[in-house]
């Protein structure tokens, strides 16, 4: 594995571990060059999606950018990181096991918009104003509308 401190092609294993949800191995490196230490992910693939974009663009999937945007919606919110992670692997795993290798984004979309909106109703109208490119104050409550969020709070 390359550092990502020196890009030292070679790095040396310390300690390896499953992740907390067992979907993963944590693996602990140092650099022999450098002394940095950094933390991988192993992680099962059961075969390589590619996402077919809105615009005919055809993309690899990339975990990693999925998370990005999820983190992205949940942030500052009262979300433990572990649960954050298992989501992602649920997502991940549903989008493998459709049997598909050509997936189109909007259904990465709705899965994350499915799965957000049972993790937390903040993250989720967040994530929504994004993805459908929500252009005035209307359409927030236009969305909120539809889906019958919970309007606690009010008298």
């Amino acid at each position: 594995m390359r550092c990502p401190f020196c890009q030292s092609p070679d790095s040396q294993v310390k300690d390896s571990r499953p992740s907390e949800d067992g979907g993963a191995i944590r693996r602990r490196r140092q650099c022999p060059d450098c002394g940095g230490r950094f933390t991988t992910f192993e992680r099962v693939q059961l075969r390589e999606l590619t996402i077919l974009k809105r615009s005919g663009r055809r993309t690899p999937f990339d975990r990693d950018k999925l998370a990005r945007s999820i983190s992205m919606a949940l942030r500052k919110r009262p979300v433990e990181p572990e649960r954050v992670e298992r989501m992602i692997s649920a997502i991940v795993r549903q989008l493998e096991s459709m049997g598909e290798t050509e997936v189109p984004s909007s259904v990465v979309g709705e899965l994350a918009m499915k799965s957000l909106k049972a993790l937390d109703e903040v993250a989720y109208v967040r994530f929504a104003s994004v993805y459908r490119d929500f252009r005035e104050t209307s359409d927030f409550a236009r969305f909120l509308g539809e889906e019958g969020l919970s309007e606690e709070g009010e008298d």
